[in-house]
């Protein structure tokens, strides 16, 4: 599997697909309907504080998904926590509602994409041969949807027990794997009701490379802070011998829709603000591990640069 599957960084976005039709996932057999509704179950518990967490998955539609997740442990309220999503994906908009035992939290977000709509677009089960006309201008890329896509989003939520409640919006621009250019990904997020602004932007300056910035302000206490950051991966070093053999032994139109995924080993990250606080974290593989260590630093504090370590390994197989 590949490693970037694993770990959070840099990621591309794809271009919209149509949703498929509910009958497409119907299966019949003797009259009878005997599909099923696909679902994931999941469970970890961390020693030796005893905290139990579980999460449950269910697909009750192409469109449709229904998540709950809880937690189990005696320092929260009321011994632990349930939230409940319901989450709907049509492509050019999805929106989610959600619900938290949690101060009784409701809450609703949505996502608007503008330009192409996959669903009026012809779908692979209609038609084998589908071509376009796609400039290479990276000038085009904020007009043309096959080389970028602007994404305007907001969320609010409320607490009928706390009596209090938040709004929020935010826009987006990425660019798609087909701009001709570097990638890049710049987001505005806007609390209104707390004053807080805060933008961003990331760039995929090499293949092995990215690097982002971000910077929050509040209109209400004019307090400003200023985050750098970057992603280095490091890739194995094969034998010539060993890679051409792995497609070697591939047909090409398996080449073509199962790529051999990149050969990481692992990743370095690092954040600096203008307090100069450091954060560095490597995450990549150790045989059959899945290994993360990190430490805080704070240049400012002479007596205690090291401020803390982590370490968190995980088997996969």
């Amino acid at each position: 599997m590949d490693l970037r599957t694993l770990i959070r960084g840099y990621k591309h976005l794809s271009k919209l697909k149509r949703s498929d039709e509910p009958f497409w996932w119907e299966i019949w057999n003797k009259g009878r309907r005997i599909d099923r509704k696909d679902a994931l179950l999941y469970g970890r518990m961390y020693l030796p504080s005893s905290t139990l967490e579980a999460m449950y998955l269910r697909r009750l539609s192409p469109t449709r998904l229904l998540r709950l997740s809880c937690v189990s442990d005696s320092t929260l309220p009321n011994g632990g926590t349930v939230l409940a999503l319901l989450q709907n994906d049509h492509g050019k908009y999805s929106t989610e509602y959600l619900y938290s035992t949690d101060s009784a939290l409701i809450g609703v977000r949505g996502l608007y994409n503008f330009g192409h709509d996959p669903r009026s677009a012809p779908h692979e089960h209609d038609t084998t041969l589908v071509t376009s006309a796609v400039s290479d201008d990276p000038i085009l890329a904020f007009s043309d949807p096959q080389h970028g896509r602007l994404s305007a989003g907001a969320e609010a939520y409320f607490s009928p027990l706390n009596k209090s409640g938040g709004i929020s919006t935010a826009i987006r621009f990425s660019t798609l794997p087909s701009h001709t250019s570097f990638p890049y990904t710049m987001t505005l997020t806007v609390n209104p009701l707390m004053g807080n602004i805060s933008s961003g932007y990331a760039v995929k300056a090499g293949n092995d490379l990215a690097l982002c910035s971000r910077f929050d302000f509040n209109f209400y206490s004019y307090e400003s802070h200023v985050q750098l950051g970057m992603e280095l991966w490091r890739r194995k070093h094969l034998d010539p011998e060993t890679a051409w053999a792995r497609n070697l032994i591939r047909p090409e139109w398996e080449k073509k829709q199962n790529p051999v995924p990149d050969d990481f080993d692992g990743v370095l990250k690092a954040k600096v603000d203008q307090d100069w606080k450091i954060g560095l974290l490597w995450e990549g593989r150790v045989k059959e591990l899945l290994v993360s260590i990190g430490a805080g630093l704070d240049l400012k504090r002479r007596d205690r640069v090291l401020g803390s370590v982590g370490l968190e390994i995980s088997y996969s197989s």
